[in-house]
């Protein structure tokens, strides 16, 4: 087949289990940006630029994984290393896609009929999150992207059934990045992604519209603190290493963040082994969020937040009154 012909990216799954998992951690925007790289798919979702979260699909979640970047004329005079290729894309359409064959498995579903969105006790199925034996599952998944402007097509063959589902791109919008500045950490604290749950767990009744995040030298070393209508509510975290496995701080640091972009992460958090929390002096947060999959394979997820400020302009007048 000459090179013409083969389209810009293929990459075929035995399992659209791992990547329905993955994209669905970051289904917070109507839209996805997606770029095509030769070591793997990227998603990003960013709302307002106040929350970003990113998905990195790594080509060793394919059993077949393909890309063919196209050369112009001028790259090929300049040796100029070719553009990658990048659109947007539903991300509800591309999770709904994904799960045409059931590929929610009991968990998840078990996940939907729980009333509180938070209870612990759904860590449980975190270590076969990604099983096939779980699923039940046969069947194979293949992604292609033909050329530029074209649909990104999503087959899925399971038992001799295919479907195949064409999905509109539209031009690249690429949102800015959050910036954070990791020369500037005023501290990085490595944990269990399940004990950070179970904190927002604990908070989560109180009905908390803003959660402060404090990190201190001294005792409480680090703390959440949830404070809305009903009142407010707090977790402490002592410094050991049964809880926090890293804990490196520069300079105290307290921050507020509005908590439903929080607990936008929570799905992030069920999945994933480990939790990095890293905050900069600017007052972004960043949670890198690491998930195993069976295989021996792993995978990222990662969230900016920016800090949540009210303004209230009667605060604001008085304090200029006095």
């Amino acid at each position: 087949m000459p090179l013409e012909s083969q389209p810009i990216f293929r990459a075929v799954a035995t399992s659209t289990r791992p990547l329905y998992q993955l994209l669905r951690c970051i289904n917070f925007a109507p839209r996805a940006h997606v770029q095509i790289t030769e070591d793997g798919v990227r998603f990003a979702a960013d709302h307002a630029r106040v929350m970003q979260g990113v998905a990195f699909l790594d080509k060793a979640l394919f059993s077949s994984y393909t890309v063919n970047l196209p050369a112009s004329e001028d790259n090929e005079a300049d040796n100029e290393v070719p553009e990658l290729p990048n659109f947007q894309i539903s991300l509800s359409s591309v999770l709904e896609v994904l799960q045409i064959f059931g590929a929610v498995d009991v968990a998840t579903r078990a996940q939907k009929a729980e009333q509180d969105p938070y209870r612990s006790n759904l860590r449980n199925y975190r270590p076969d999150a990604f099983s096939n034996q779980t699923l039940g599952i046969s069947g194979t998944c293949t992604l292609v992207y033909a050329e530029e402007g074209d649909p990104f097509k999503i087959t899925i063959e399971e038992s001799g059934v295919k479907t195949t589902a064409a999905l509109t791109t539209y031009l690249p919008e690429t949102p800015e990045d959050i910036p954070f500045e990791r020369k500037y950490l005023s501290f990085k604290i490595i944990m269990q992604s399940r004990s950070l749950l179970d904190a927002l767990a604990e908070i989560f009744p109180t009905a908390p519209t803003k959660l402060s995040i404090i990190v201190s030298k001294t005792s409480p070393y680090f703390s959440l603190v949830g404070t809305g209508d009903l009142g407010s509510s707090s977790v402490d975290f002592a410094r050991g290493k049964d809880l926090l496995e890293t804990f490196s701080i520069q300079e105290r640091w307290s921050q507020c963040y509005k908590f439903d972009f929080i607990k936008s992460s929570t799905e992030a958090m069920r999945i994933a082994n480990k939790v990095s929390l890293r905050g900069d002096r600017q007052g972004v947060l960043s949670l890198q969020f690491m998930v195993d999959i069976e295989g021996g394979k792993r995978s990222f997820l990662d969230f900016r937040f920016v800090p949540f400020i009210q303004h209230d302009e009667d605060e604001d007048e008085a304090e200029e009154d006095e």
